[in-house]
């Protein structure tokens, strides 16, 4: 009976895995799809999220105003569809600029080798040698928090990430049987990137760019925390958490929707980076 049983168990353990990852992808994907809409839908349906109403103050969640108002009797859905918003946008540019920077570094050093390489490395290793946050910081004070300075930071922050991987991963690729039989063949450069390169960086690639998601949306909104990143009255989360601080016992749903907005991205950009290395 035993040696019946342990095959089934082997063969179908994998099997369970690989449905729950899928579902869990597909549960992710359709969760972010949502808030990609309300971002995307919410800041032209809904009110001004500048427009104040004193008489208003700390209103309570209601039917027309759901996350109710703050303290200076600004719509909170608003604000929180503003900056749901601006940190999927800023933080798509951010990974975007990143990976472009990153991948395109990786794979010249990986290719050309020699004193390219060498420049490249050297460079890296200076921004390996300072915490992220510290060179987002740097930059973002020094700029006094404007939007494109917290997005040269957070790009100058995380291309190294692409460099590196994608240097390690294209040196493996370039020195194998078939690139080098392509390159005896004379078939370019282009059908060594589309044929050889770009599917075995594409996994890698993707699973740091969610995560790439993450850790910009988070240095924003830990930036806009403490009041180094975006500036007021402009709605960003990490700075509407801060704001709704004095007001927690009175009205909590200010600091809860924020939070919940963060919460959830991260769940969804994790998930799918799951999937993805699973």
């Amino acid at each position: 009976m035993t040696t019946l049983t342990e095959p089934v168990l082997e063969t179908t353990q994998p099997g369970r895995r690989q449905r729950a990852s899928t579902a869990a992808r597909r549960a992710s994907a359709v969760l972010l799809g949502g808030l990609v809409l309300f971002a995307a839908v919410g800041p032209l349906l809904l009110a001004d999220p500048a427009a104040q109403a004193l008489d208003r103050y700390l209103e309570a969640p209601s039917l027309t105003e759901p996350l109710g108002r703050d303290e200076y009797g600004r719509s909170v859905l608003a604000r929180l569809a503003h900056a749901t918003r601006l940190s999927l946008v800023l933080a798509g540019l951010c990974v975007a600029t990143a990976l472009v920077v990153g991948t395109a570094a990786g794979i010249l050093a990986a290719w050309r080798g020699s004193w390219i390489d060498t420049v490249l490395r050297s460079v890296s290793e200076v921004f390996v040698a300072m915490p992220a946050l510290l060179v987002v910081l740097l930059v973002a004070a020094t700029a006094d928090g404007g939007v494109w300075a917290l997005y040269v930071g957070i790009a100058l922050a995380q291309w190294v990430e692409y460099f590196r991987m994608v240097r390690a991963r294209a040196a493996i690729v370039l020195g194998s049987p078939a690139v080098e039989a392509a390159r005896l063949l004379d078939l370019g450069w282009w059908h060594v990137v589309r044929r050889h390169l770009w599917p075995d960086l594409r996994p890698l690639l993707t699973t740091l760019a969610s995560l790439g998601m993450v850790t910009s949306i988070l240095a924003m909104s830990t930036l806009g925390f403490v009041k180094v990143g975006l500036k007021p009255p402009r709605a960003e989360l990490g700075l509407m958490v801060t704001e709704s601080f004095p007001y927690y016992d009175v009205a909590p749903w200010l600091s809860l929707a924020p939070v919940a907005v963060l919460f959830l991205l991260t769940v969804c950009f994790l998930g799918l980076r799951r999937t993805e290395t699973a």
